[in-house]
């Protein structure tokens, strides 16, 4: 039986923080498969089908209403009828959908950590003060707004990190680079991550410690660059930056579009034609960011960009080298969103935002994974401390900021067993 979280403790928490997991580790599958040379166009296709299906899933599993509100099947066919949300929902995806593909390349560019910092800190400072007004001001502004301020200062301590961070590894290429020389047998023969068919094969054993660079050392960062997918030496800092703030003002939009959709504060609606619930909005939404994610990359399979190898649709279909990854990443970001919309729904958008701190998810992961900031400087580290110390504080203060949304009805029903009660 579905449990409707109605308060702000319990299980809006709950679901928000298996969002903040979830969103916090789909972008890392991706950024894997890209640094093992799996072009972004063949990875994104993967991932857009599975996003659409966890919509898909969640709206058919759990958007069966129990009272006299429309169910999910019903409110399809009333597309004539609130229509208005419908276009409000798919703007969202859109939103969405063009800041998960321009993203994918920052990650390239700017490292995973501080492309999800920035991104996650203007989509709190500009779609948390959206939501914010557009909830009745129904979060508590004392806490929320401090909150707000934390997510800020992350911003510019998170392009102080990869300034710092991008000097380091200067110095390191510039410092090896008068008595260190790869040999040939070297570069063929070193990885950085054997790929799962490779160990399967067996072939992976043939690798020892000694041909395998260490993390943040030039060695290291030579073979990242050589397997990649998406090349960046000689880039300009400025351009990794330019393609992280354009992904965050895309984020920041989509979080509004489903408060919008679901809750009508702009009136668009006929009067008695029920509010979309949260799942048949979270379906228009995932499908509009499946249309646009899929266009521009089958697109980008024939004219490519940033170093990528053009490719063709058949090649993409033959491609199965981490698929499954991409297929995974696909579902966790589907879930992670959904679990976000269903929090927001019953405690206010405004603190569901929280979600953002997903850096300190994916900083874990990119540490743990692809060596990030290992020999950096101490300045380096300072300022990532910092950086995370901010993110620490401001999920805190946003989830204590929760509310209660007048007048709720079942929009947030979730099939999460006594989440409320536990």
């Amino acid at each position: 039986m579905p449990v409707a979280v109605e308060d702000r403790g319990g299980g809006a928490v709950a679901l928000m923080l298996a969002s903040l997991f979830l969103l916090g580790t789909w972008p890392v599958l991706l950024t894997l498969l890209e640094r093992r040379g799996r072009l972004p166009q063949h990875t994104y296709l993967d991932y857009s089908i599975t996003n659409l299906l966890a919509a898909v899933l969640m709206a058919v599993a759990f958007g069966q209403a129990r009272d006299s509100r429309p169910d999910f099947f019903t409110q399809l066919t009333q597309m004539q009828d609130n229509w208005p949300s419908v276009v409000i929902a798919m703007a969202g995806g859109l939103a969405l959908s063009l800041g998960n593909l321009v993203s994918q390349y920052a990650w390239a560019f700017a490292g995973l950590s501080v492309t999800n910092v920035i991104c996650s800190s203007m989509t709190v400072v500009l779609g948390t003060t959206i939501n914010y007004f557009l909830d009745g001001r129904i979060n508590r502004a004392k806490k929320l707004f401090p909150g707000v301020v934390c997510f800020l200062v992350a911003v510019f301590l998170g392009a102080a990190v990869h300034s710092s961070n991008a000097k380091d590894d200067e110095q390191k290429l510039s410092m090896k680079s008068a008595d260190i020389e790869l040999s040939s047998e070297f570069s063929d023969e070193a990885k950085l991550l054997p790929a799962p068919e490779e160990s399967k094969n067996g072939s992976g054993g043939d690798y020892s410690a000694s041909n395998e660079a260490k993390p943040g050392t030039a060695e290291f960062i030579i073979q990242v660059e050589e397997r990649r997918s998406i090349k960046v030496f000689g880039s300009s800092k400025l351009l990794g930056l330019g393609l992280v703030f354009l992904a965050g003002a895309c984020f920041s939009l989509f979080s509004p579009a489903i408060n919008l959709a679901t809750n009508d504060q702009w009136r668009a609606l006929r009067k008695g034609v029920p509010h979309l619930v949260v799942y048949t909005a979270f379906f228009y939404f995932s499908v509009s960011c499946f249309v646009l994610g899929a266009c521009l990359n089958v697109w980008l399979l024939y004219h490519p960009m940033a170093g990528v190898p053009a490719s063709t649709a058949g090649a993409y279909a033959r491609d199965w080298n981490g698929r499954h990854w991409a297929l995974l990443a696909g579902l966790l970001c589907g879930f992670g969103n959904g679990f976000q919309f269903m929090g927001g729904q019953a405690a206010g958008y405004a603190a569901a935002d929280a979600v953002q701190a997903l850096p300190l998810v994916s900083t874990f992961w990119g540490v743990i994974l692809f060596g990030e900031y290992r020999r950096s400087s101490r300045k380096t580290f300072l300022l990532l401390f910092s950086m995370l110390s901010m993110f620490i504080i401001a999920v805190a203060v946003l989830m204590a900021s929760a509310g209660h949304r007048k007048g709720f009805d079942t929009n947030a029903k979730f099939i999460v067993t006594r989440l409320h009660r536990s």
